[in-house]
């Protein structure tokens, strides 16, 4: 079963969607109109159980036929604070600085594409939890939307989710059990010496030196404490200290992210973080204050609903349904929805395009019937046969 046929009967209507959203974009928490425009639609197709606010902008619609199980299907909807340069798009952004670089637009289409055909077909028993959830990018959407209480109004049996991926195959579904995603620490440390004259190190205590030697030891959790068969990224992407070529300065400062699939690992690469900037200061009879934020957890696909997705994806996908798809270290809030309930996350091929958080970056229409397919595919296979 290819994409359904009445879905491709209105790939205009989801087209024309798909650009109102990239025309209009939105930064998290601020998704305003977007909202507005998702329940405009969801009453257009009848769906008249739609709540609203949930996680600040979020939107929540039911769809229920007779009595059965219950499924979620989550799309996010925010937009990056980005200048769009795809000057020749007729959709291009109307907002500077902000833009769908991760194609966004194209995930909430996508749902609603799902939306409109489940409330036509009716073809399922039970309940379709439609989550139009706002603020992924780095806002963590998801755990606001659960905190105010999405999974206790509206039980959920499994949900499941995807996102387009630039360079693989256009409209392949790609679906593996496990870790898919990596879970996201961040922190910003600051290293506090006493100043002194370029020319009188011996009046100093140097930040830099003490903050060159804690760079480097850090290192060794990766490679002396890790087990080599996990996965650990420890990147200290910046380092800043003085202004002047003769001036000691008393404060340095470096900022960077720790990325891991077992919260085991997570648990020890933040203790020794913590363990070697304390003892290297002490070293250097400096000090330290250090920020660390916990990020979002890593995406985790349960094994019966990878399963479960796989033979959907099949049937939408045909050939370009994979099971084999590498763990990427990039991170998802997704991730908070897995914790609380069995489901999956798939990827679906944008083909060749700019990468994601590029400013040339596009979602591919071509893609849009797919995706609704198989988010539409999962609903009626799970709550008529699954």
């Amino acid at each position: 079963m290819p994409i359904k046929n009445r879905i491709a009967d209105f790939e205009n209507e989801m087209i024309e969607w798909r650009h109102h959203f990239h025309e209009n974009p939105e930064l998290a928490y601020k998704e305003v109109n977007t909202s507005k425009k998702v329940v405009e639609l969801l009453k257009r197709f009848g769906i008249t159980r739609i709540e609203e606010g949930i996680g600040k902008t979020g939107v929540v619609a039911i769809l229920e036929n007779g009595k059965g199980k219950s499924i979620g299907l989550r799309a996010d909807m925010d937009a990056l604070p980005i200048f769009e340069e795809n000057n020749n798009k007729k959709y291009k952004s109307k907002i500077e600085g902000k833009m769908h670089a991760c194609g966004h637009d194209g995930h909430t289409t996508m749902l609603l594409g799902a939306a409109k055909y489940l409330s036509e077909t009716r073809n399922f028993n039970g309940k379709v939890i439609l989550i139009f959830q706002p603020a992924e990018e780095g806002f963590a959407g998801a755990k606001s939307m659960i905190d105010d209480g999405l999974l206790t109004k509206y039980p959920i049996d499994e949900i499941y989710g995807m996102h387009n991926m630039p360079g693989l195959e256009e409209g392949v579904l790609a679906i593996e059990s496990g870790p898919r995603l990596a879970a996201a620490d961040n922190f910003d440390v600051e290293i506090i010496g006493k100043g002194a004259h370029g020319a009188m190190p011996s009046n100093s205590i140097d930040p830099i030196v003490c903050g060159a030697s804690i760079i480097q030891n850090l290192q060794h959790i990766v490679s002396r404490n890790s087990n080599p068969k996990e996965t650990l990224v420890l990147t200290v992407a910046t380092f800043n200290a003085g202004n002047a070529n003769n001036v000691i300065p008393k404060f340095a400062t470096f900022t960077g992210t720790i990325r891991y699939y077992n919260d085991n690992i997570g648990e020890m690469a933040k203790n020794r973080f913590h363990q070697i900037i304390d003892n290297t200061c002490k070293a250097y009879n400096a000090e330290a204050e250090i920020d660390f934020i916990k990020g979002y957890p890593a995406t985790v696909n349960h094994l019966k609903p990878s399963k479960f997705a796989q033979e959907v994806a099949k049937k939408i996908a045909g050939a370009k349904a994979t099971e084999n798809q590498s763990p990427m270290m990039g991170s998802e809030d997704f991730a908070y929805f897995l914790k609380e309930v069995p489901g999956a996350f798939a990827w679906i091929g944008n083909g060749e395009s700019a990468s994601l958080h590029n400013p040339k970056y596009d979602f591919n229409d071509e893609i849009l019937t797919t995706g609704a397919s198989y988010l539409a595919a999962l609903a009626e296979d799970f709550l008529i046969n699954y």
